[in-house]
């Protein structure tokens, strides 16, 4: 590679493992102080800093409640996929690890031991909680490392549908991932079992791959790349190389994703940990009601998601209640999540996701009564009827944000191309030392265009924003290719924090920068 990834830049200077904070980054950092454009103008600002006064006094409005208290272990093992068995990264021996369930207000304290051969770290994406507990090394954090653990102790304020994954080089495509449900005391909604829905794409172990080759050979870019070894439709297969297969795709194409689709070919697509071929069964009775909480932690493909045979009624997305709304299926993106309810049928019904552009599907099924299950290949006709995406919903007025003209706009220009992989934000790879100035009580508007002819799924850390015009609240949003996507948030929790888009490997390659609060 020609640039430095993000692990070699965040370890540099960081070889002090273990549990205490990031003292470099205190004090004055450079920045960038501007209202539209994004120019790199750097400035002598004071930031607040993960572990300041600030943030401290954040978490105690909160009025944190009883701990729930949670050992994990990153470890290397074997993973069953449903009859292939892979080495791979994991928390514990599981795929995905063991879900996390905690009630809104109460304290996490989860304690992580790493036992990987390599520094690692834990992100809560789509919480809005203390920033030095966020798990990105070099900015929140110093990285964890192998041999070490680290604390993470915060009030969890939100209830809602979230997940947690390692923020370090593209350890997130391996095993590293589990749900993380935050129960509301007051839950308005009325179901009669819930069913945690997970979708992957796996490289990882798969004929010599993993997720460190494959950015290896996307960071050539198409221009330097042997087009021989390069997977030509989303239903070829690669050629082998001498190592590994190639994995770079091309011919990806979704209308819904505003053109190419991605850039991976996985040579599986997952629900749970499995396969099509040996796939997670839940079981139900007929006229329950489900509450189904759909999570994409894939590293370049997004899912559009069905049940055969079954209507979808959208309640949340990213955690926050929405206006009901009735589908047959949901887009989802990478980092995004859903929750939908359905009135379960009697039989055996297909959950299909189709890993959108790429001809291929991952499947889960629901059982209340007899009958033969349906063929892994299974392709619902609810996969081609009303696909409901984000732009779609509204906020529910209890979360809808009051009508506000924005303090600050910051304009981030999507930059890059699938040529030379040099995927940036206006133009710059990451630098944890700059950051996008914003000041506490503001309402900051970010204004994504991209000029780049992929779609990226961007997120914010710490705080939710507001599609415009009462759109749903959300942490995670598609911006199309050729698209603005204008979003707005109120700066209410103090200290560094990431935006960056959540394709893994567009965000390794530098589409990732930060927001730093002035003191």
């Amino acid at each position: 590679m020609t640039q430095p990834t993000r692990r070699t830049v965040l370890g540099a200077g960081l070889a002090v493992a273990g549990t205490g904070l990031l003292t470099a980054c205190s004090g004055s950092m450079g920045g960038m102080n501007h209202s539209s454009a994004g120019d790199a103008v750097s400035s002598a600002e004071n930031y607040v800093t993960p572990d300041g006064k600030e943030v401290t006094a954040t978490e105690a409005l909160r009025k944190p409640g009883p701990e729930r208290k949670v050992k994990l272990t990153a470890v290397e093992t074997p993973l069953d996929l449903g009859g292939r068995t892979v080495k791979s990264w994991a928390f514990g021996d599981r795929l995905p690890g063991q879900e996390v369930r905690i009630t809104a207000g109460d304290t996490l304290a989860l304690t992580l031991a790493n036992n990987l051969p390599e520094a690692t770290s834990i992100h809560w994406h789509g919480l809005a909680m203390r920033n030095d507990m966020d798990g990105v090394p070099g900015l929140t954090q110093r990285p964890i490392k192998a041999g070490a653990s680290f604390d993470y102790r915060f009030a969890v304020p939100h209830p809602g549908t979230y997940w947690f994954h390692p923020h370090s080089g593209v350890q997130q495509d391996r095993g590293l991932y589990a749900p993380l449900i935050v129960e509301d005391p007051k839950e308005p909604l009325k179901y009669d079992k819930e069913w945690v829905i997970v979708l992957d794409d796996w490289v990882d172990g798969v004929d010599g791959s993993t997720p460190d080759a494959v950015l290896a050979e996307l960071s050539n870019g198409m221009g330097g790349h042997d087009m021989s070894n390069m997977s030509m439709s989303a239903t070829a297969t690669p050629a082998p190389k001498p190592s590994s297969p190639s994995r770079m795709m091309m011919g990806a194409t979704s209308d819904l994703l505003g053109g190419d689709a991605g850039d991976v070919a996985y040579p599986h697509y997952l629900i749970n940990g499995r396969t099509p071929e040996a796939p997670q069964t839940f079981q139900a009775k007929p006229g329950d009601r489900l509450r189904l909480r759909i999570i994409n932690a894939g590293g370049d493909t997004a899912f559009r998601i069905a049940l055969g045979g079954h209507k979808l009624t959208v309640t949340h997305t990213d955690g926050f209640p929405v206006e009901q709304t009735e589908a047959d299926a949901v887009l989802v993106g990478m980092g995004e999540r859903y929750d939908v309810l359905v009135t379960a049928g009697d039989g055996v019904f297909p959950l299909t996701a189709l890993a959108e552009g790429k001809n291929r599907t991952a499947l889960a099924l629901l059982r209340t009564g007899g009958g033969a299950a349906p063929q892994a290949s299974v392709r619902p006709k609810e996969l081609d009827a009303k696909v409901l995406q984000a732009s779609q919903l509204r906020a529910a007025e209890s979360v809808r944000l009051d009508s506000r003209r924005p303090d600050r706009t910051i304009e981030l220009k999507l930059t890059g191309t699938m040529e030379k992989y040099d995927w940036a934000i206006n133009g710059k790879k990451y630098d944890p030392a700059q950051r996008y100035p914003v000041r506490s009580r503001e309402r900051v508007r970010l204004s994504f265009v991209n000029g780049t002819k992929m779609w990226h799924p961007m997120h914010l850390h710490g705080h939710t924003f507001a599609l415009g015009n009462g759109g749903a609240r959300k942490d995670t949003a598609i911006v199309l290719p050729g698209k603005t996507l204008d979003v707005d948030f109120d700066a209410d929790n103090p200290g560094l924090w990431m935006i960056h888009c959540h394709n893994v490997y567009h965000a390794e390659s530098g589409m990732m920068t930060a927001l730093g609060y002035l003191r």
